[in-house]
């Protein structure tokens, strides 16, 4: 592997346009309650982002918009967009380290007003699906955080020696570009889901590797 030769940090925020709802672990089914929960801290009992959520859709959005889906399953040859940024399966010939790291976006408590949701920090959405059969009705609740409420984001690019800097840049802004039009999480055919990614001026988030003896 090449040296390494930068990184790149890049801090921002994500601010939700609609509800947000990426799936927890129900930890218990109750008769009239929730159907879907959200994925929290067990720590502080607040949502948060997971890196991998949002480095996945990231990803996706890539390849489909490059061409790049290889029937379904990730670009594996690190000659397209999303191979050189997001990486290639080291079961490959190719293996290629991805050179994003994305890590989890944690809830901004004060960006919101959360003293009406009836949860902590997120709200109950209650959808009805209709059998076109039988005509009956199955209502499902589900969990989410509510819009207006912001993440802190933050994602490190690794440049290695040799490799095309702007190229990664670029793919990267148009990944966020692509998702502002798209969705995060899930249901989003249904609304839910819209984001929008502001990231921090660029200047000063770079650490030139390697570093000076000291």
């Amino acid at each position: 592997m090449s040296k390494l030769e930068k990184k790149i940090i890049y801090n921002g925020t994500i601010e939700l346009k609609t509800g947000l709802h990426i799936g927890g672990t129900n930890t218990s089914l109750n008769i009239g309650g929730l159907d879907k929960l959200i994925v929290r801290n067990p720590v502080n009992n607040t949502p948060y982002i997971p890196g991998s959520s949002l480095k996945g859709k990231l990803r996706s959005l890539v390849e489909i918009y490059n061409g790049e889906t290889n029937n379904g399953k990730p670009a594996n040859t690190v000659n397209t967009k999303s191979g050189a940024l997001f990486g290639v399966s080291s079961d490959t010939d190719e293996g290629h380290p991805s050179r994003l790291i994305v890590r989890d976006a944690v809830l901004d408590t004060e960006s919101c007003d959360f003293s009406n949701t009836d949860l902590p920090f997120a709200e109950t959405k209650t959808e009805v699906t209709i059998d076109r059969v039988t005509a009956k009705a199955n209502p499902r609740t589900f969990e989410r955080v509510p819009a207006g409420a912001k993440f802190n984001l933050s994602m490190v690019l690794n440049i290695f020696e040799g490799e095309d800097e702007k190229q990664l840049k670029n793919t990267l802004k148009q990944a966020i570009a692509l998702l502002h039009d798209d969705y995060l999480g899930g249901h989003g055919s249904r609304g839910y889901g819209q984001v929008e990614i502001r990231l921090d001026p660029e200047e000063g988030n770079e650490k030139t590797y390697p570093f000076e003896n000291e």
